[in-house]
């Protein structure tokens, strides 16, 4: 495969290779495995992603921050013994092609469906992921119906933000959405959320658009073929049960994930696709 004059290829001391991009509008790093891109550095601005300080990139793992994959399904699995979120985030996907323009650098990877598990996946069906490179960042995690049955999944593109500080961090838009937090609910979001105890909401009927308002500046984030995303942040105890996480990165990390879950969750009749995109930026 071609690769344009702003991308190489490249490999962790650990032995996983990425994407290495570095272009006249952003400098981004996408790995294969888990088709997971970790950094994203729009030109004279910071990091629009985050990585945790312990994370080990070690093959089988998914890394802790910028934004897994998760798929098909979102959480915890009904029968308890399967992977917690699927199982995309862990696999080594394949690189289709990479296109430089003007306007954009485009990477598109797939995800090889005769490595899975059957177990887990019984169907048939495709599934990319698009990463559109310019001042913003634009996911497009694409499905495809490819056989004669028809399918339900749930997922979601779980995207670790930065902040400098969480109690000083803000985030606008989700008000008048519905949301269910630890079992509970389903409640009403009336203010603009803050944060100051474990936060792990899972926000239905939910805007287009929310703005992450930190102490380094805003962060837009918008959603499309979604009315479902969740927000998190791990806390004191649960950081300390994380893996590939130090007990004290929760001050510096938020997750909001665009997501199609609870009554968002996609079917797909044979020969159907659906798209779920994600798109963030600075704001000026």
């Amino acid at each position: 495969m071609e690769l344009s004059a702003s991308v190489k290829l490249a490999r962790t001391e650990s032995g996983l290779e990425y994407f290495d991009v570095n272009g006249p509008q952003c400098q981004a790093k996408i790995y294969l495995q888990g088709a997971q891109i970790t950094e994203f550095i729009p030109t004279g601005q910071k990091n629009l992603l985050w990585v945790s300080q312990d994370e080990t990139y070690l093959e089988g793992q998914s890394i802790r921050g910028g934004i897994p994959i998760c798929w098909p399904w979102f959480g915890v699995h009904a029968n308890p013994d399967w992977p917690a979120h699927g199982f995309a985030r862990k696999q080594v996907w394949r690189a289709e092609r990479v296109e430089e323009d003007d306007a954009a650098i485009r990477i598109v990877l797939s995800l090889p469906m005769v490595s899975i598990d059957r177990t887990f996946w019984p169907y048939e069906s495709s599934l990319t992921v698009e990463f559109v490179l310019s001042e913003q960042l634009e996911v497009k995690l694409c499905n495809t119906n490819t056989g004669s049955e028809t399918f339900t999944l749930t997922q979601a593109l779980h995207t670790y933000f930065p902040t400098p500080a969480i109690t000083q961090t803000r985030v606008d838009g989700l008000q008048g959405a519905n949301y269910i937090e630890f079992g509970e609910g389903p409640f009403v979001q009336n203010e603009v959320v803050t944060f100051g105890r474990e936060t792990d909401m899972v926000y239905t009927q939910a805007s287009e658009v929310q703005i992450i308002e930190t102490p380094d500046g805003k962060i837009e984030v918008g959603r499309e073929h979604s009315s479902s995303c969740v927000l998190w942040n791990p806390w004191i105890e649960k950081s300390k049960r994380l893996s590939n996480f130090r007990d004290d990165e929760y001050h510096t990390m938020l997750c909001l994930e665009a997501a199609n879950v609870m009554d968002d969750a996609v079917t797909l009749a044979p020969g159907e696709s659906h798209t779920l995109t994600t798109k963030i930026s600075w704001i000026q």
